[in-house]
């Protein structure tokens, strides 16, 4: 349905005249009439009755007004969904039910007026791509890889890092141990069929073993969490890692274990990243309330890839 053709129509009704509505629209009363005419055949009714006093709406144009008022909200909302400084703010997370959503949560409960529209992109090149179009505004990505620059004008920066956690059944080795140390974990088996080959988590885990002789098995199928909790319950060698803020439920049958690793701590550092000249007036609002939250990376005791950094990289 033309929606000129609707606001046209709705105009007529607020102006009772043509000749006021076309003022109002800044057209002429030729443009107006070609407008309601049109409306008028593609709905099969008449809408306005003519007098000399004026346009008053016939029982099917007052039938057909509120329907009208709320087709013209509905597309000045749709309108206002991808317009640039208008629309909600776009952030890009890589999974609703991780620890990041609980940052955009602190950031909503801090700035609740701010509208927030939620994405979740799978790959990491398709948020760089994003961010760089602006078609979002903003992504959070872990900086893990070395040797590959953002794309000109995108910036990134650490807002959150969250240290790793050995996650074991009842009857591993290390199921009763207070914590551990990367070191100890050499030559183990680390089952995490979801680290698909080419996303950033596969490339942190890739450094993490490579840095501490640990073995990433990958091998799947990967058949989501519930089902990987089952297997680490009822295994006495497979134990997984997760990171220390990752909300997890299991059966209280599973007795599943959370053990700190610590000398060093490994962390799994995400970074904001943004186009420098977005021009959406609530990322500043967003970047400094993460700015705020964020207690910065601890000097010495932990361990990041090597390509990690504050701002400039991305896998």
């Amino acid at each position: 349905m033309d929606v000129m053709a609707v606001r046209t129509f709705v105009a007529v009704v607020d102006a009772g005249q043509f000749q006021e509505a076309a003022t109002d629209l800044g057209i002429t009363p030729q443009a107006v009439s070609k407008r309601v005419a049109s409306l008028e055949k593609e709905l099969g009714v008449r809408l306005f009755a003519r007098d000399a006093r004026g346009a008053r709406p016939t029982i099917d144009g007052q039938a057909f007004l509120p329907h009208a008022r709320a087709f013209l909200d509905s597309a000045e909302r749709a309108i206002a969904s991808v317009r640039p400084g208008h629309r909600a703010l776009r952030v890009d997370v890589i999974g609703r039910q991780l620890s990041l959503s609980g940052l955009l949560r602190g950031f909503h409960r801090a700035h609740p007026e701010v509208e927030l529209d939620v994405l979740t992109l799978f790959d990491s090149d398709a948020a760089l791509a994003a961010v760089r179009d602006g078609t979002i505004d903003a992504t959070f990505r872990a900086v893990t890889l070395p040797g590959r620059e953002l794309p000109r004008g995108v910036e990134a920066t650490a807002v959150f890092d969250e240290p790793l956690h050995l996650f074991t059944g009842a009857r591993h080795e290390f199921a009763d141990a207070p914590s551990l140390t990367p070191a100890q974990l050499a030559g183990r088996r680390i089952w995490m069929p979801g680290n698909l080959p080419g996303t950033e988590w596969a490339a942190y885990y890739d450094a993490l073993g490579a840095a501490f002789g640990i073995t990433i098995d990958a091998v799947g199928p990967d058949f989501g969490i519930e089902p990987l909790l089952d297997t680490i319950a009822a295994s006495t060698t497979l134990a997984t890692f997760v990171s220390e803020q990752t909300p997890l439920v299991w059966p209280a049958g599973h007795d599943l274990r959370r053990i700190p690793l610590k000398d060093p701590t490994p962390l799994y550092p995400h970074s904001l990243v943004w186009r420098a000249d977005n021009p959406h007036p609530c990322l500043a609002a967003l970047r400094g309330h993460l700015a705020a939250a964020y207690p910065g990376r601890p000097g010495s005791g932990v361990w990041t890839p090597h390509g990690s950094r504050d701002s400039g990289r991305l896998p």
